[in-house]
């Protein structure tokens, strides 16, 4: 029987959402635990099924195109919540949830298949459609899988912890939705404002989306001949970001940031220009060329140590799931949590049933439809069994603190440890290449599996969803998800192609093909640089430092990095501008609710923005863009945006 809440109309998050508990303290759900509330229907299904299969083919044609995989999550919560105000369903909120949920499996499993398996056609390598559809299949089960046993840990436990970015902006379109209000006109016009913002920058160029010091006098030289230049992404949504990461890891990734640009760049090119010869070729590069060919190396490496050492930092976690799983698969007694709707997860004995069978489908998968030999394709089981369990748990820390995952800087170590391992038993050239590809994104679609579920069950959490239906539901997901990646793949190698003038970029999978093609043929990756990052990652750990974020920093580019610094100084000044805490609070609160907005109005707008130039419109007023005045009146708008977002939260009060 269902109870719906007619009478008392939901009020928002509790105020202990976003903070940690204190002593004793109970954090209670907006659908509280005792009640009954609809989540899983013809209804919810049907409609994350279709948004899976809209946003799937969406989010790869533009992953393929411009590099970028789009969070669907903001976009679908939009339009969940739109659908039931239209059709004004009452007590919406539990189906949106799982709508939002079932759909979000199109970005991620997107993410796993895009970066590796546009490789194989690089390479001039066959890809059937069975292959791409059981490596992301299979490699989203494994995520989904891999995690559960860490949900507690990371969603409850944690509570407070982590800014959980990308899930804040979700939960809060989600709940100002369903509550209506002054809360729900804050984040409509925020939205409004933020998306407006970010489509007339994507859509028409009216002022460009990069600021960089190449503009200002002796900009150009510094970055010609220091190897000098600052990047400022002006976009409203990276703003909105940074302002709920906060200003403590927004210090530590530009860090990292500037670390990579400001020191490391220079000294390359100093160094090279000082050897001469040969070496003059380096110290003629620009900034960004160094940055990808050198810094991003020495950040994988970072990443890679990093998610080592959170590995063994999280030793006694793993072994606490692990040994759950065996105690609740065994024994006869129930456990507590299990008698309460919002603490149930699956049961252990299904999930360890379910890897069991997932790993067994991944066997016969790579020995009948890869390798085509029993003992290679054991290898590559355990090469995929091992890397996706142990980084499960730096896929969902990396979501849970800047909203990112580094998923293809950890599939690139995949690949390179697959390369060696399958050259060192004989397995090389051509199949060689296609087994590592394959045996990557299977590892890559799990990683990212992992954390964007992880930003599912906080977005459940918060509000009160069953994990149990979400995690059930989510196998449905993937499903359609991987089936529509595969046969939007094969179309678009087969409308435009991967390689040549016309192609479509794919940088990711040309970056992995490149990689992979010289080791598989005798040549060798940039061990020193992956040795310095992890040395660097090292002496951070020493230090306190959260080597991961710092590592993060050095891995995506400067102009992503510096808005959240922007953002995150806002979002300070907001919480510390009165000596009131009360007051504070209501501040960083609404200040999160705009924020928020901005992120939510930038991702819709810029799907829309995508599907246009799709459908063969451009607007961009390109001759402008290149013109320097583009980039000083962006500056200029990004400054009224980051304005609005601070005047309008010091606008709380504490009787809201």
């Amino acid at each position: 029987m269902i109870m719906e809440e007619t009478n008392n109309q939901i009020k928002g998050l509790p105020d202990n959402a976003y903070r940690e508990l204190n002593e004793g303290e109970e954090y209670i759900p907006v659908m509280v635990p005792g009640k009954i509330y609809p989540e899983v229907n013809f209804r919810s299904v049907s409609l994350g099924l279709l948004m899976a299969v809209i946003f799937s083919a969406a989010a790869a044609y533009l992953g393929l195109k411009i590099g970028q995989v789009f969070e669907a999550a903001i976009p679908i919560a939009i339009i969940a919540v739109g659908l039931s105000a239209i059709t004004k369903r009452k007590n919406a909120l539990g189906e949106n949830v799982i709508i939002q949920s079932i759909g979000a499996s199109s970005g991620v499993i997107v993410a796993g298949a895009i970066f590796t398996l546009p490789a194989l056609y690089i390479l001039n390598l066959e890809a059937h459609f069975y292959q791409v559809f059981f490596s992301s299949m299979l490699g989203g089960f494994l995520g989904i899988l891999f995690l559960i046993p860490f949900r507690k840990y990371f969603v409850a436990e944690m509570h407070g912890r982590f800014p959980f970015p990308e899930a804040t902006a979700t939960t809060e379109v989600l709940v100002s939705g369903e509550r209506g209000g002054s809360q729900a006109k804050v984040l409509l016009f925020s939205g409004l404002i933020g998306g407006i913002y970010d489509f007339v920058i994507a859509t028409f160029g009216w002022w460009n989306e990069v600021f960089e010091t190449r503009v200002i006098p002796y900009g150009e030289f510094l970055a010609d001949q220091a190897k000098l230049v600052f990047k400022l992404n002006l976009g409203a949504a990276i703003v909105g970001l940074g302002y709920i990461i906060g200003l403590k890891y927004a210090v530590i990734i530009c860090a990292g940031s500037f670390v990579g640009w400001f020191v490391i760049i220079p000294m390359i090119a100093h160094a090279a220009a000082a050897f001469g010869g040969e070496a003059n070729a380096i110290a003629g590069m620009a900034p960004e060329v160094i940055f990808r060919d050198y810094v991003r190396m020495i950040g994988i490496g970072g990443i890679a140590m990093a998610g080592l050492i959170g590995i063994i930092r999280s030793s006694k976690i793993i072994r606490t799931a692990v040994n759950l799983a065996v105690k609740e698969t065994f024994s006869k007694h129930a456990n507590a949590d299990s008698n309460i709707r919002t603490r149930r997860d699956l049961p252990m004995s299904l999930i360890l049933g379910g890897t069991i069978v997932t790993a067994l489908l991944i066997l016969i998968f790579f020995h009948f439809g890869v390798v085509q030999n029993l003992t290679h394709a054991l290898i590559g089981l355990l090469i995929v069994m091992v890397v996706s369990f142990l980084f499960t748990t730096v896929a969902a820390n990396a979501i849970a603190i800047v909203g990112t995952n580094p998923v293809s800087g950890m599939t690139l170590m995949t690949l390179i440890l697959t390369s060696l391992i399958m050259t060192s038993v004989g397995l090389s050239g051509t199949s060689g290449m296609v087994a590592a590809l394959i045996i990557g994104g299977v590892v890559c679609t799990a990683l990212a599996m992992a954390g964007g579920f992880i930003n599912d069950l906080k977005i459940g959490y918060w509000l009160g969803s069953s994990p149990y239906k979400q995690q059930s539901w989510k196998f449905l997901g993937t499903i359609v998800s991987a089936a529509t990646v595969g046969g939007v793949i094969i179309i678009l190698n087969q409308t435009y192609g991967f390689t040549g003038p016309d192609a479509m970029v794919a940088p990711q999978a040309n970056a992995m093909a490149a990689v992979i093609e010289p080791m598989m043929t005798g040549g060798s990756a940039p061990w020193l640089l992956y040795g310095a990052g992890a040395f660097l990652s090292l002496i951070l750990t020493m230090m306190g430092v959260p080597a991961l974020a710092f590592a993060l920093g050095m891995f995506i580019p400067l102009d992503l990095n510096t808005p959240l610094l922007v953002g995150g100084i806002i979002s300070y000044y907001v919480m510390n501008r009165s000596t009131d805490s009360l007051l504070n609070t209501k501040r960083r609160e609404r200040g999160t609710l705009i924020a928020s907005g901005f992120i939510a109005g930038g991702a819709l707008m810029g799907v829309i923005s995508a599907l246009l130039k799709f459908g063969g419109l451009n607007l961009e007023a390109n001759r402008w863009l290149a013109h320097p005045g583009s980039q000083w009146l962006g500056l200029l708008m990004f400054a009224l945006l980051c304005t609005y977002l601070y005047r309008n939260a010091l606008k709380a009060k504490t009787t809201d």
